[in-house]
């Protein structure tokens, strides 16, 4: 490995840090290197904050050493006005005279642009180091933009002999087929995520909170399919711990009564909570409607836990980036069968006697 990619790649894991709360802009890492020593670091604030570069040259003390010395980062800098200036605007300022980048922005607003300004400056600037690696690493955010949709994670846990849950349950609760370890993981695949999409059926039949009580991070939007407004204000998708979304089709029977329930206003949002009914037809692919409803409100990534019958969608529709699919030691005999996927196998671990497969289209 080279000097810059070992700098990049120190880049990648710093980035991490803003897995779950950099959304819905890109988890940047940057590291400043002086004399083969690297005097700054620094990822994306929260949404609103100071990106990578920011926080990198913020965190050199000796701020003379800037016009001696290389930035690397992840992805290319931004060179127009946000909620914050143009990193590159920083970077000319300080007369950072290198600069190394993993992949260019395919944000339309920026690509090319903030790398032709630093060139313009004198800067001299090397591009493309790493370049798949960081590729993936901000796989939601170039999802986004270049396919005008969220990052889709398909997630299910299965039983030995192939069944998402029993046909018959004694209690309105999920039946556990993975360990607590297993479950924790997927409390912190929630907490990296913009969006968590279930149907119906599922809140009826489990009662999820969907949020990410066993780990520490944001809890994600809540988006519930209730196409003929079945759930009532009780089930724990409406206890305001989360935003929570809902799509239907029956919005205009505004006097029905789970809807006066929760006070809704003319606007369709929920008086003093987290809650808001979308109306949508459904006369159009269910999965399509869904991801452009997610992209008009800037949600780059969405993990969806509905049941069968919704993964499946998303499967025959092709609208999906990854499956996170569990395997159990547990048996049902007969019960709902898990979905069917092709896919790409990209990684295969145990979780004690749990299997979870990573597979990609």
């Amino acid at each position: 490995m080279t000097t810059h990619e070992n700098y990049i790649k120190r880049c990648l894991e710093i980035a991490k840090n803003g897995l779950g709360s950099t959304r819905p802009n890109p988890m940047v890492g940057a590291v400043i290197v002086y004399m083969d020593s690297i005097i700054g670091e620094g990822f994306t604030s929260e949404y609103g904050g100071h990106h990578a570069e920011v926080n990198a040259i913020n965190s050199v003390k000796d701020k003379t050493l800037l016009a001696k010395g290389t930035l690397y980062v992840t992805l290319e800098p931004c060179s127009h006005f946000g909620k914050t200036p143009p990193c590159s605007d920083l970077i000319i300022a300080h007369k950072i005279p290198n600069v190394v980048i993993g992949c260019v922005d395919d944000n339309p607003e920026v690509s090319g642009k903030g790398i032709a300004k630093l060139e313009a400056s004198g800067c001299h600037v090397i591009v493309g180091v790493l370049e798949e690696a960081c590729k993936n690493h901000h796989k939601r955010f170039f999802t986004y933009h270049n396919k005008k949709r969220p990052y889709i994670i398909l997630k299910w846990a299965e039983t030995a002999d192939g069944f998402m849950a029993p046909i018959h349950k004694d209690e309105k609760k999920p039946v556990w087929i993975t360990n607590n370890y297993s479950r924790q993981l997927v409390h912190k695949w929630r907490a990296e995520e913009q969006a968590i999409l279930v149907g119906t059926n599922t809140v009826i039949e489990d009662n999820p909170s969907l949020t990410v009580r066993d780990w520490t991070g944001h809890n994600p939007i809540r988006v519930v399919l209730d196409k003929n407004l079945k759930l009532g204000k009780d089930y724990k998708v409406f206890d305001n711990e989360a935003e929570t979304i809902v799509l239907s089709s029956k919005l205009e029977a505004r006097s029905m009564k789970n809807i006066e329930e929760r006070q809704m206003t003319e606007v369709g949002r929920c008086n003093n909570c987290n809650l808001e009914f979308i109306d949508w037809n459904l006369k159009n692919s269910i999965a399509k409607q869904i991801v452009a409803t997610l992209y008009k409100r800037n949600i780059n990534s969405v993990i969806i836990e509905g049941g069968a019958k919704m993964l499946q969608t998303f499967i025959d529709e092709n609208l999906w980036d990854e499956a996170r699919v569990f395997k159990g030691l547990v048996e049902f005999d007969e019960g709902v069968k898990a979905p069917k996927l092709k896919g790409r196998l990209i990684s295969e671990t145990r979780i004690l006697d749990d299997k979870l497969k990573i597979l990609r289209p």
